[in-house]
């Protein structure tokens, strides 16, 4: 029985394995730094798995520290990760890093940076030289081609800052009468560029600057904490919700921005593609657009009912996720064949009744009379059937009855007496020892040896049950002489130590 119960136990841990039937792929983040854009692109990112359950990821952000990138890369890769996404903090410093992750054979997107490495599985990100030529286009317009300009750079070394760079650049070249006063140098965050600029200004009082471009929405605003409300200011980014591009142009804070989207729910798709090994694109350019003051409010409230959207399904999904947690037992149990199940319940209710059973025939055994026990050998017993061949019987047996009613009464009287031998208990009913040997012998099928031990036996079991004695107090009070010899001829005849009983 308890076989054929495990049998269908592990029938059943089968069964719900074979309902995993997706690959479980590990996918690290390498973020080169922690913002609101890579905020809102590890979200995005979070919600894809919504849509491929099949994946987990692990991210690390390293602060615009490029020797942090690198070994944080290096220790996702020695977590045992399936494929990396990075956003390298610089062209260079990081391609070591991706190169020792992709000769290791695991596939590698990079993703909104570039890097001067060429072993890359796929590329994902938007046109910053465009982003930087249209941005010089439209503040050429907006100045109506004559004016002073400040440009503030992005971080030093990183694929964005050089190209939005070259892009603004090539741009003004075709405004002679616009002057770039100076292209000072940031590193992303609003307070360099409020340092930078300030600095700049302490040594250029007399300069008049008409517009500022940063490299991203953060650094204009830093700008125009050094500079005040009487200059133009442009960034990019275009982040929309509270604090972003989209509402800063909106505000009139920022004169224009450019929406470099963050789509992490693209990411992962492209990630699970490659990793089940779809065909994809190996080169992605995701679209961009300006956002002026004329097209603010629209794309404001746009993005700001899609994020509410965006967050009811994530709160739509925890609860999902909540109430299949609890269901999952139901869930395996939906798996299961209907006759498997019932099958199974039933060999639960005969394994329980089996230990019922069991639990009865103990019982029983406390209870029965002494008569009905299974033998036990002993020295003492081996002697007596020497001594069976010596001897002749003497004496008519008694009514069976009586004799053992008065051989009852003379085992309990004396049980608990470490002294008794058969030779008292033979004494004791007028009998040789060899006659009251055959006699009992013949009548229940044990010796007298074997009958005392079971009585003795019999009487722990029920002070065990009724008592709260010690196992040596138990051994002594039934006439045993050593707890050791008890505990061995209680596990003998009753299959558990005596310290179980209780359990």
């Amino acid at each position: 029985m308890k076989k054929l119960f495990w049998t269908f136990i592990c029938f059943a841990l089968f069964l719900v394995s074979c309902t995993e039937r997706q690959a479980k792929y590990r996918i690290g983040i390498s973020q080169c730094s922690e913002d609101i854009w890579r905020d809102k692109q590890n979200y995005e990112l979070r919600m894809g798995t919504y849509f491929h359950n099949n994946v987990e990821l692990k991210f690390a952000a390293a602060h615009d520290n490029d020797e942090r990138q690198v070994q944080q890369i290096d220790s996702l890769v020695n977590e045992g990760i399936d494929l990396l996404i990075v956003a390298p903090n610089q062209v260079q410093t990081i391609s070591p890093a991706i190169d020792r992750t992709f000769d290791k054979g695991i596939p590698v997107i990079v993703s909104e940076r570039k890097t001067n490495s060429r072993k890359y599985t796929a590329f994902i990100g938007a046109d910053n030289y465009e982003m930087g030529r249209v941005m010089g286009e439209y503040i050429i317009s907006c100045l109506h081609g004559r004016g002073t300009v400040l440009e503030i750079k992005g971080l030093e070394g990183s694929s964005p800052a050089i190209e939005r760079h070259n892009g603004f650049i090539d741009a003004l070249k075709n405004a002679p009468q616009i002057k770039l006063v100076a292209s000072l140098q940031g590193d992303w965050t609003e307070n360099t560029g409020y340092e930078t600029t300030r600095q700049w200004l302490a040594n250029h009082q007399d300069e008049h600057v008409d517009l500022v471009f940063g490299a991203n929405d953060r650094t204009a605003m830093g700008a125009r904490k050094a500079l005040g409300n009487g200059v133009r200011y442009c960034g990019i980014d275009g982040l929309q919700g509270e604090g972003g591009g989209i509402q800063l142009v909106r505000d009139s804070l920022l004169e224009a921005s450019y929406i470099y989207p963050t789509h992490g729910d693209q990411l992962i798709d492209l990630a699970v593609k490659i990793l089940e090994g779809q065909p994809y694109e190996k080169e992605t350019m995701m679209m961009s657009a300006l956002v002026t003051r004329d097209n603010a409010k629209v794309l404001l409230m746009q993005n700001e009912e899609l994020m509410r959207q965006t967050h009811r399904l994530d709160q739509i999904h925890q609860k999902a996720d909540s109430y299949l947690r609890e269901l999952n037992t139901q869930y395996v149990i939906n798996w299961l064949a209907a006759g498997v199940i019932v099958l199974l319940l039933v060999v639960i209710v005969l394994s329980y009744l089996q230990h019922l059973r069991k639990l009865a025939i103990q019982r029983e055994r406390v209870t029965n009379t002494i008569w009905n026990m299974e033998p036990i050998t002993s020295v003492e017993e081996q002697q007596t059937h020497e001594d069976v061949d010596k001897e002749e019987e003497t004496n008519a047996s008694p009514v069976e009855g009586t004799f053992i009613s008065h051989f009852r009464e003379v085992v309990e009287t004396r049980l608990g007496d470490s002294d008794l031998s058969v030779d008292d208990l033979a004494s004791a009913m007028n009998l040789s020892r060899v006659q009251l040997y055959r006699k009992v012998k013949a009548m229940t099928g044990s010796s007298p040896v074997e009958l005392l031990r079971t009585a003795r036996l019999n009487r722990a079991y029920q002070i065990l049950l009724t008592t709260d004695k010690s196992v040596s107090e138990v051994a002594y009070a039934v006439g045993f002489t050593a707890p050791s010899y008890f505990t061995k001829c209680f596990k003998e005849a009753y299959g558990m130590v005596p310290g179980d009983v209780r359990k």
